[in-house]
């Protein structure tokens, strides 16, 4: 980008066109007031807070009990999409199942209503990530599932808490560790194992359908991270680098040796201040990202800013916890979800992703579950 371009008609002409008063014309156009960050290095830098919660809708919402029939056995609750698709890939027909955070929602600062409660009174099994992740659904399950309900905190069985990563996003003092275990195929696998084990016990007639659907389920998950591993040798040595819109990727990155350099996250709709802004583009140009990854449900309008600015392309279609199509479409699972993912790190950092793209991603039981939209 020329400084021409980059600074404004506007700016006198001995007026330096550093990254500084690149970020301080952006912010002025723009009409942003500043914000405090929390300081840590090399892009670590995060926003207190998260946009605010989406509204659930009619349809899909989960302000009715599950359907009652044709009678399925089962009536088990979870949080997530990621965690209901693993849900369903083990249940299979066997249990009606009902998601309780809509697609798209920040499920940090998800505030279930108060009809869900009706969803919970129903419940035979509830699933939720835990470490904190969906505390106000929690406790909702705790003060309205009935009493020989099981409760499963699924991150916190799999994950012991010396193996807790905290980041600038989830920092030590605060207590709450980094919960996006489902990034990482290795995790979610262990999600399935829990699942399996839970299922069986509270319905042991179909323990036989629900081990089947679990070691398929397994299979596939080994699958995407035998191909993962082998695509993500496509791509530049050194260039493993997450710049993401949400640190969500911190187990993945420390499995499959990536670098986890930053994340930019939006707070009530507010913006870094410019000396930040400008502290970023200087690192991302001395780093040479050739890509920053965003969102397409939290868009963020500093990655886009400082991609332009730096040369760097901005791919603002990585997800974390929304599903890929719509419920009932092939790739809205959490194997379509993280196929995705991958595909678009690797290509986007100058990979290739053909044993990931070769993978089949559908589930392997049939999904009836109820995703809020």
């Amino acid at each position: 980008m020329s400084c021409r371009t980059a600074c404004p008609h506007s700016r006198p002409r001995n007026r330096p066109c550093t990254a500084l008063a690149v970020a301080n014309d952006w912010q002025e156009r723009s009409g942003r007031s500043n914000v405090d960050l929390v300081h840590l290095p090399l892009l670590r830098v995060a926003l207190s807070g998260v946009l605010a919660t989406a509204a659930l809708t009619a349809c899909g919402s989960p302000a009715a009990a599950p359907d009652a029939g044709p009678e399925r056995g089962m009536s088990i609750v979870s949080t997530v999409a990621p965690l209901t698709s693993i849900v369903a890939n083990i249940a299979g027909d066997r249990a009606r199942i009902s998601g309780i955070v809509p697609e798209g929602t920040n499920s940090h600062t998800f505030e279930p209503p108060p009809q869900a409660s009706a969803v919970m009174e129903a419940a035979d099994v509830v699933f939720v990530n835990g470490l904190q992740l969906e505390e106000p659904t929690f406790e909702l399950a705790e003060q309205n599932a009935p009493d020989d309900a099981v409760i499963v905190k699924l991150g916190d069985e799999v994950l012991p808490e010396s193996e807790y990563l905290y980041d600038f996003s989830f920092p030590k003092e605060d207590g709450k560790p980094n919960p996006h275990l489902w990034t990482d195929p290795i995790y979610a696998a262990k999600y399935a194992d829990v699942i399996k084990d839970t299922l069986v016990e509270k319905d042991p007639d179909n323990a036989d359908y629900y081990v089947q659907n679990h070691e398929r389920f397994v299979g596939r998950a080994t699958a995407l991270s035998d191909a993962l591993k082998a695509d993500q040798a496509t791509i530049p040595a050194g260039q493993k680098e997450l710049l993401t819109y949400h640190d969500a990727y911190a187990y993945f990155a420390k499995t499959y040796d990536w670098e986890v350099i930053g994340a930019v996250q939006p707070s009530n709709f507010e913006d870094p201040q410019p000396k930040e802004i400008a502290r970023i583009i200087d690192q991302v140009r001395e780093r040479e990202l050739p890509v920053i990854f965003g969102s397409e449900v939290f868009p963020s309008q500093v990655l886009e800013q400082i991609a332009a600015e730096t040369g760097a392309r901005y791919e603002d279609t990585l997800r974390d916890d929304d599903l890929p199509g719509k419920p009932g479409e092939p790739e809205h699972s959490w194997l379509g979800l993280m196929r995705y993912d991958y595909v678009t790190m690797i290509e986007g950092l100058g990979g290739t992703a053909t044993n990931l793209k070769a993978l089949d991603v559908s589930d392997v039981a049939p999904d009836q579950a109820r995703y809020p939209q």
